[in-house]
């Protein structure tokens, strides 16, 4: 029996851990940085603060010390937002095994050094190589996972074997786990997909109606393309799970952060008082600011994550910001993704 140690106690670490938990072939640990939270999870099998009203499993254990969570574990699951995953992975690289492997499950980008979890991953663990980096990514809406709901994810390792292995760990009767190679393509899906639940909750804060939000997501989808295929990513990756499954999931659902976030300010909230009254994080709007930063060096055209930009963190209205987007010029409708389709390296997926 191998050991996992999953870092961070939210709604998503503690929904995947709770997963492994219930498979019994693994011995899992969950890390919550709160003494009281790791003690109320192991008396009462219950996360109240990010999971309300689901029981967990009773064979999950939780801990607040981290070398006890970290001891002998070969894999090391990191569930923590972005803006913390550094500082957390730099105390959990110094006590974790020197041959640990590594999964995400954290979507955004580092907003200061616009650096995906992988490329973290990277700079902070001295002599990692592909192998042992891996990222855990789909629509997996936390509270329906932990409910025992059927879904589907994606592994993705640039090493088969690490990626068939992991597969073999998460996969379960009612989640189902695929793998793929493309490392960059499932992490920016992950990352650009909240931006663009942000856009649609927007378009339905409005009460646009369900054509608009579909134009929003189906756009959105285009723009995702455009900006990945510069960093090297598959542009099949996102007609799989960690791109329109997983922007599906979190532009339709009311359960996603980013989509409650979007439909506030479609109401005419702030985004001062709408992050002010939130106890979880809505990656989408720390990660739609350096997505278009790459994008700007990339020289691509990515209007809607723009205007999520401006709403987000330069103050516009919104009412302006989709008249701008509304009279944008049109063009063809696969530029910038059309050249390199006709190029397509061999399937990247299993």
């Amino acid at each position: 029996m191998s050991k996992i140690a999953f870092v961070g106690a939210g709604s998503w670490g503690t929904a995947v851990a709770a997963l492994v938990t219930n498979k019994n072939r693994d011995q899992t640990i969950l890390w919550a940085r709160r003494a009281e939270l790791a003690e109320t999870i192991n008396l009462y099998h219950e996360n109240p603060e990010y999971l309300p009203d689901i029981a967990l499993p009773e064979d999950l254990l939780a801990t607040s010390d981290l070398e006890e969570a970290l001891d002998r574990a070969e894999t090391v699951v990191m569930a923590v937002p972005s803006h913390g995953f550094r500082d957390v992975l730099r105390e959990v690289s110094s006590v974790a095994a020197p041959t640990a492997c590594f999964v995400s499950l954290t979507k955004g980008l580092e907003v200061a050094t616009k650096k995906r979890m992988s490329e973290v991953f990277a700079d902070e663990i001295d002599g990692i190589d592909d192998s042992r980096i891996a990222v855990l990514t789909g629509p997996n809406l936390a509270k329906e996972i932990v409910q025992g709901y059927p879904a589907a994810s994606t592994i993705a390792c640039k090493d088969h074997s690490t990626s068939r292995r992991l597969q073999e760990t998460f996969h379960a009767d009612t989640f189902r786990c695929y793998t793929n190679s493309d490392v960059v393509g499932c992490e920016i899906g992950g990352a650009f997909k909240n931006v663009l639940a942000i856009a649609s909750g927007i378009a339905d804060g409005l009460g646009f109606g369900d054509n608009a939000k579909a134009t929003v997501m189906t756009r959105g989808l285009a723009e995702m393309a455009r900006f990945s295929v510069r960093w090297g990513a598959h542009p099949l990756t996102f007609l799989g799970l960690a791109g329109v499954g997983d922007l599906i999931a979190t532009c339709a659902s009311r359960q996603s952060r980013n989509h409650s976030v979007g439909i506030r300010l479609g109401r005419g909230e702030s985004i001062e008082d709408i992050l002010g009254s939130m106890h979880m994080v809505a990656e989408g709007v720390k990660s739609c600011k350096p997505i278009f930063e790459l994008g700007q060096e990339a020289g691509v055209w990515m209007p809607i994550t723009h205007a999520m930009v401006k709403i987000c963190h330069e103050g516009h209205k919104v009412e302006d910001v989709v008249q701008e987007l509304l009279t944008q010029g049109i063009q063809q409708e696969f530029a910038g993704v059309e050249e390199y389709l006709m190029h397509l390296p061999e399937g990247n997926s299993s």
